[in-house]
């Protein structure tokens, strides 16, 4: 109880590889990813294009939804910022609280620590028990909420079968349908194999045996966690081009490839 709170490393480190080069890819990354969100998501334009609406934007809520984006009616009418402050604070607050996040952005922008074996520049530590970082406790909250995000996507990936402007009825297929089938599943592998999820599923459990079911559930989400780092990356990677794929239609920068 009474020794020090941090490893007393006396070279800073003794690692000869690249170590460097992991935090600062998720430096660099992380913050792009913040600064067109960022800009996204209070620029609150060109976000629908019939039939694909940006995953930033979903469900739209507001009535600065335009027509034809809000599938879940408008009971927010009286808000007057941009639609995607209503919702983007869910998956936010599900990625900013996620464990593999936290590991990768602790390291990346607070050196807490850079990397494996390498002394950090913090004096002291405490954890995650004083605010803001005790707010990470809320992370399982935030996954129920992701879930329903996720729901919300798969819908509108379905709604983007459906026929573009000027298109017969019908299922229709284009390059956005594609784009949107992968964002959601990459968005739900990344989900459901979220260590809450894990947990959730069967980690109270003292007798697998008397659960076959939820042993069944179980593995699968164990399979999911052990590249939960990989699903994180991509779906990230997914949902920025998706958004930004929607933009360029709706600007009329080119038209959306139909493939049927």
């Amino acid at each position: 109880m009474d020794g020090p709170t941090r490893a007393r490393i006396g070279a800073r480190t003794l690692r000869e590889d690249r170590w460097w080069l992991a935090p600062l890819a998720t430096f660099i990354v992380f913050s792009g990813f913040v600064v067109f969100a960022t800009y996204r998501a209070f620029a609150g334009d060109y976000f629908y294009a019939e039939p694909y609406l940006s995953p930033f934007f979903s469900p739209c809520l507001t009535a600065d939804c335009v027509a034809g984006s809000s599938d879940f009616g408008q009971p927010l009418s009286w808000w007057s910022l941009s639609p995607a402050l209503v919702v983007l604070i869910f998956p936010l607050g599900f990625r900013m609280t996620c464990y593999y996040y936290r590991k990768a952005y602790y390291r990346g922008f607070w050196l807490s620590p850079p990397a494996c074996a390498v002394a950090e520049p913090h004096g002291a530590y405490s954890g995650e028990t004083r605010f803001p970082l005790i707010l990470q406790n809320l992370h399982r909250w935030f996954w129920y909420a992701a879930v329903v995000i996720a729901l919300i996507l798969t819908w509108d990936t379905v709604l983007a079968f459906g026929p573009a402007p000027g298109e017969p009825d019908g299922i229709h297929m284009g390059l956005g349908t594609l784009l949107m089938v992968a964002n959601v599943v990459l968005i739900w592998l990344y989900t459901l194999g979220c260590h809450s999820c894990r947990h959730i599923t069967g980690g109270r459990l003292r007798h697998f045996s008397k659960h076959p079911v939820r042993y069944r559930i179980w593995t699968l989400v164990s399979r999911l966690n052990n590249r939960h780092g990989t699903y994180a990356w991509y779906s990230l990677f997914s949902v920025a081009i998706v958004d930004f794929y929607v933009y360029l239609l709706a600007t009329g920068a080119f038209d959306d490839p139909r493939f049927f």
